[in-house]
């Protein structure tokens, strides 16, 4: 292929512990090295990776990953592996969170499970300025649904669209979000390593085609003040032989025990689950009332205002929707969270509390307290505390990426705690 399509560089790319695509490029010459792993880089260099007298990593590219970039030139064209990450002695590297996802997939496999995901990505578009920095500036005023001239980023959500289809991508939909200048395009689920694989190169070419436009593409959850943000819904089925096993139609809501169980793993382990699904400072201005986000740990059949819920229709349609997550998240991990935390409920019998009816974000502290409803952590800190205290997620991602992620998230917190804001400097500069 490399030499039917005169491809001339290669990518080799992978995802640090934070969930930021990184890469070597080599040529095509090279590519007898790379598919044999002899491929390496400093993993010094990268934040959460090693020691400066630890050793350099080795490049394991997925061959079923292998895919030629339709937005670069024509002749000496550009492609691209996704690769686990090894040591010099061939072992996973413990810092790779591909590697991660792979071993709880595994896990799932023995139980004669397969973990299909689906996400819902949701972007802003906005101007650049002069010297092609990106800004919070948007002359969109569109809405949920609008199309052109009032949605100004329909031709470029065009390109996108067009673009992630050439790249292999099945595209279900694609609309103008509700917030002035967001969007969405959903791609189809599919088993969830891939499904990891997709949302870091969907990320990737709705950025490269955003700028083409002159636009710039933020996954941040809530580049501005006063509008919805950003999410990334995950849709989660488990099958067995083909069948889903989260359906039941003899059942009420047309759940089995195990989606019962499920459930019941992910809201036992939600708030330590929640630094690796939201793990900014950012991400926890999005998970407030009143912008429609999830902020208490609940389930419902139907229920928008509530952390997961069930979708309908029954066979292959019924999902579990967990709405908390936002896209700046490692998805490798984040995936490999939710598919643990579900496991460990169907393995122990995890019974989820009573649903809830009642729309969450009208309700009171005091009635909420009344119903044992719990909220999510309230800033990252929390979150990270949380983590700290899990021993449970601490076997899902080792002792090394844990305490990686920790110390990091620490840091970043420490930093933000120092920062003046402009709010700060509008309500106390002039009144102390």
């Amino acid at each position: 292929m490399v030499e039917e399509e005169d491809v001339e560089f290669i990518r080799l790319q992978f995802t640090d512990i934070f969930g930021t695509m990184k890469n070597v490029a080599v040529t095509a010459s090279q590519l007898e090295r790379a598919l044999k792993n002899q491929c390496t880089f400093d993993g010094t260099t990268i934040d959460g990776f090693l020691r400066m007298e630890e050793s350099d990593l080795h490049f394991y590219p997925d061959v079923d990953t292998f895919q030629i970039f339709p937005w670069r030139p024509q002749q000496g064209k550009v492609a691209r592996f996704i690769c686990n990450i090894h040591k010099q002695d061939g072992s996973p590297f413990e810092g790779d969170s591909r590697s991660v996802l792979k071993n709880v997939v595994a896990r799932a496999a023995e139980m004669g499970y397969e973990f299909n995901v689906g996400p819902q990505c949701e972007f802003f578009l906005f101007q650049m300025d002069d010297e092609g920095r990106p800004t919070t500036n948007a002359s969109d005023r569109a809405g949920f649904y609008d199309l052109g001239p009032v949605d100004l980023g329909e031709n470029a959500r065009r390109d996108m669209v067009l673009t992630l289809e050439d790249m292999g991508f099945e595209i279900e939909s694609s609309y103008h979000e509700i917030a002035p200048a967001q969007h969405e395009i959903d791609f189809k689920s599919d088993e969830a390593l891939v499904t990891a694989d997709n949302i870091m190169t969907y990320k990737l070419a709705v950025r490269t085609i955003a700028k083409r436009h002159g636009m710039y593409a933020t996954f941040m959850p809530k580049p501005k003040q006063g509008v919805n943000g950003s999410g990334m819904h995950l849709h989660m089925m488990l099958t067995k032989n083909g069948k889903n096993v989260f359906d039941d139609a003899s059942d009420e809501l047309g759940l089995s025990r195990e989606a019962y169980y499920f459930i019941g793993g992910l809201l036992k382990h939600i708030k330590a689950m929640t630094a690796i699904l939201n793990p900014t400072v950012n991400s926890y201005k999005r998970l407030v009332k009143g912008y429609e986000a999830p902020v208490c740990i609940a389930w419902s059949a139907t229920n928008r205002t509530s952390l997961i819920r069930v979708t309908e229709g029954g066979g292959l349609k019924t999902k579990i929707l967990l709405q908390s997550p936002d896209a700046t998240c490692n998805p490798y991990l984040a995936i490999a969270v939710c598919l643990a935390a579900g496991l460990d409920g169907i393995q122990n019998k995890i019974e989820p509390p009573a649903r809830v009816t009642r729309n969450l974000f009208e309700m009171s502290k005091k009635q909420l307290r009344e119903e044992g409803i719990e909220m999510l952590p309230g800033s990252l800190i929390d979150a990270v505390k949380e983590l700290e205290n899990s021993t449970f997620i601490r076997t899902v991602l080792g002792d090394y990426i844990t305490d990686k992620f920790i110390q990091f998230k620490r840091e970043e917190w420490s930093e933000f705690r120092k920062h003046i804001s402009n709010w700060e400097l509008e309500h106390y500069l002039y009144k102390v």
